[in-house]
C-alpha cells in the first residue's frame, strides 16, 4: 500500500471522512531537507472541507537541518487518488523518503 505524509489538513479527522470516507490511523514521521511555507486556497471546495483558507506547503530545500513533521498513512491506490483530487494545482505528489528510511509519497510546492 503507497505511504503519504501529512503535513497539514489531511491530518484532519474531518478531511480524511469527507476525502476518503473513514479515518485515517497514521504513525509520526519526519521528512528532512524540507520547509513548509503558506498557501493561500481559493478552492472553495478545499476550503469547505478543512475550513481554512490558508493551507501549509512543503518546499525542498535540500538543507539537512530543515525538517518537517507530520504523519505517514497507508492509502489504498484509489484512495491516493483521493488525495491527488482533493490537493490543489498548487501542490504535487512526489515520491520521497523519510527519516527513518521508508519511501513514499509527499505533496511539495509545485514550481
Amino acid at each position: 500500500m503507497p505511504k503519504l505524509f501529512s503535513y497539514g489538513t489531511l491530518q484532519l479527522t474531518i478531511v480524511q471522512e469527507k476525502t476518503f470516507g473513514r479515518i485515517l490511523d497514521g504513525q509520526k514521521e519526519e521528512l528532512v531537507g524540507y520547509r513548509i511555507d503558506k498557501l493561500k486556497i481559493t478552492d472553495p471546495v478545499v476550503i469547505k472541507s478543512s475550513g481554512k483558507h490558508i493551507h501549509p506547503i512543503l518546499f525542498y530545500t535540500g538543507n539537512k537541518n530543515d525538517v518537517v513533521k507530520g504523519v505517514i498513512f497507508e492509502l489504498t491506490n484509489a484512495e491516493l487518488l483521493l488525495a491527488d483530487l482533493y490537493e490543489v494545482n498548487d501542490y504535487k505528489r512526489t515520491k520521497v523518503v523519510f527519516k527513518s528510511g521508508v519511501s513514499g509519497f509527499a505533496y511539495i510546492k509545485r514550481v
